[in-house]
């Protein structure tokens, strides 16, 4: 195949490449309104339970943000190489690039960035997405027809169903219930919150210990990916293999925070369970709080027991009668 001006025939311009998630824009900037709406109260607790309610609000929101997030990212699985590699189909034209897949519970992210980025008077970087609905047929067929780079033509083509790896089967239905579970997870934190203003803090440590577990089923679920068999990827001179990643670790820690705060929940409202109904109510002040100030107090004694009568006002009716 030869070259017009040293640009590549029959194939698109070169699009722009993948920026940022917009369901995880989305997803930070209604956790951030709701921190911020949340934090504009604290000026109004006063003593040291301001401070306790702040680490209480950022902590949950920290703990609702990840988990929602976690269904939306593309790392829960990682690998990356360099190598050199055929750049497109009818062309001899090696480049050197990073090649990169990137698995999350919808499906596949590829990514193609070249080294340096221009090549061949061409912009070489590359993000694209392959989802899993269903199958990745169209999203694979569509990708021909554009013309992609080899490199991630030769990944998306492991995850079709015709591929005898059968990457799709075990990806699929292992992304689809670790988002289940991750979902019911979601729903015991926002019971967890709800308790956590009733007076009953031991459940809301239970509801807790549930959300930490369902957390713990969604990275059982993703890891039966190991289960299928090691289908290695090949481009270029160099091969590569999956590995965890970034999401997978970020939901392991926050399922232990979760498990730690429910688990102290339990054991402190057995052992002091009215300091810790205290400490959750905002509406109880304290004398012992040294910021705090309770000053005298009277009552009308009116409105406790009624109007009182006089024997002078008794004598002067019985006159009148």
């Amino acid at each position: 195949m030869t070259f017009y001006n040293d640009i590549y025939p029959f194939y698109p311009l070169q699009r722009t490449s993948f920026i940022f998630s917009g369901h995880l824009l989305t997803i930070i900037l209604v956790f951030l309104v709701l921190a911020v709406s949340l934090l504009i109260i604290l000026p109004g607790i006063r003593g040291k339970t301001r401070l306790f309610w702040m680490f209480r609000i950022i902590t949950s929101l920290f703990i609702g943000v990840v988990i929602v997030v976690l269904n939306f990212t593309n790392n829960w699985a990682e690998a990356r190489i360099t190598t050199n590699t055929t750049y497109k189909s009818f062309s001899n034209v090696v480049i050197n690039a990073e090649v990169g897949l990137h698995v999350g519970l919808y499906g596949i992210n590829v990514t193609l960035k070249g080294n340096p980025v221009v090549q061949f008077n061409e912009t070489i970087n590359y993000n694209e997405m392959f989802r899993w609905h269903e199958t990745t047929e169209e999203d694979y067929e569509e990708a021909l027809e554009k013309g992609l780079p080899n490199p991630i033509l030769y990944i998306a083509e492991k995850f079709t169903l015709r591929n005898p790896c059968g990457l799709i089967f075990q990806y699929r239905y292992s992304g689809r219930y670790a988002s289940a579970t991750l979902w019911t997870s979601f729903c015991c934190w926002i019971l967890a919150n709800i308790l956590f203003s009733m007076p009953v803090i031991l459940y809301a440590g239970y509801m807790m210990m549930a959300t930490a577990a369902f957390i713990f089923f969604s990275m059982a679920s993703f890891s039966t990916i190991v289960n299928v068999p090691q289908c290695v990827f090949s481009i270029g001179t160099n091969s590569f293999v999956t590995e965890y990643s970034h999401s997978f670790w970020l939901a392991l820690a926050t399922g232990t925070l979760c498990t730690i705060i429910g688990s102290l929940l339990v054991i402190l409202n057995f052992l002091m369970p009215e300091k810790i109904k205290s400490a959750f109510s905002v509406g109880v002040d304290s004398c012992e709080d040294e910021d705090a100030s309770c000053g005298e107090g009277y009552l009308n004694s009116v409105f406790l027991h009624g109007p009182v009568i006089s024997p002078l006002t008794s004598k002067v009716s019985a006159e009148h009668i």
